[in-house]
């Protein structure tokens, strides 16, 4: 009788073991997910309007801050993988973006970083641009965490930047989409996985106790893709077919 607890009470582990570990790996990925129907009809339409690269800014500074934070807080390494996957896949959206608007530019003049031009700010023309300021990004905070690090107060407040940068995260598309006044080139495919992971990723955060700063994340990132997918009821007359 004690046996057949014992190898119950195993297969129960076990099973719980593979949960988590299929968990860990939906967190780590699936961050990415929503992105792929977007680039998808991004390719399709060769038109970017509808997608706000800002999106990418918020997200690759939230990510390389989040990084930072795991430097002082060693958290779980799943949500340092996270980051790392949505980094690599900001700059694939935005070498994409670059390759489309290039390719549909009719006037020859180029937004560079080298402009130090306020107003074409993340308008760059050039790839490689993107992947400068991120370098220089990256750079600073290393500088200032490596004099900083020792600080608890500095540590919780680099968590603080970097899950308030990442539940902005909906906000220049949900702008852009207002200033629109539509939401047509937005893939509400992308929405709907976005939507779907902050309430996954949130409720991982709660069941795992990882630090306070990423539920709250969590909850605010949900509250802005609702408000996103109440503007495609308000601009879109046939939402059905946004949904095909």
């Amino acid at each position: 009788m004690d046996e057949e607890m014992i190898l119950q009470e195993e297969a129960v582990q076990g099973s719980w073991t593979l949960l988590s570990l299929l968990a860990s790996l939906l967190m780590v990925f699936g961050g990415a997910l929503p992105y792929v129907p977007q680039y998808q009809e991004i390719q399709r339409s060769s038109n970017t309007e509808g997608f706000s690269t800002r999106v990418c800014l918020v997200l690759l500074i939230a990510n390389i801050l989040r990084i930072f934070f795991w430097i002082g807080k060693q958290f779980e390494v799943t949500l340092l993988l996270q980051s790392v996957v949505m980094i690599l896949t900001m700059f694939a959206m935005l070498h994409l973006c670059c390759a489309v608007q290039n390719s549909n530019r009719v006037s020859t003049k180029q937004h560079r970083i080298t402009d130090l031009n306020v107003g074409s700010f993340w308008k760059w023309s050039v790839f490689e641009d993107y992947l400068l300021f991120c370098f220089g990004f990256t750079v600073l905070c290393a500088m200032i965490s490596l004099l900083l690090m020792d600080s608890g107060v500095f540590v919780e407040t680099l968590g603080l930047l970097a899950v308030t940068f990442e539940a902005m995260l909906g906000m220049p598309q949900l702008l852009q989409n207002f200033s629109n006044r539509s939401t047509k080139g937005m893939s509400v495919k992308m929405v709907l996985l976005w939507t779907a992971g902050d309430v996954f990723k949130t409720t991982y955060f709660i069941t795992n106790q990882s630090p306070v700063q990423f539920w709250l994340c969590g909850s605010v990132q949900i509250l802005i893709d609702g408000a996103i997918l109440l503007q495609v009821l308000l601009y879109s007359r046939d939402t059905r077919v946004k949904l095909g």
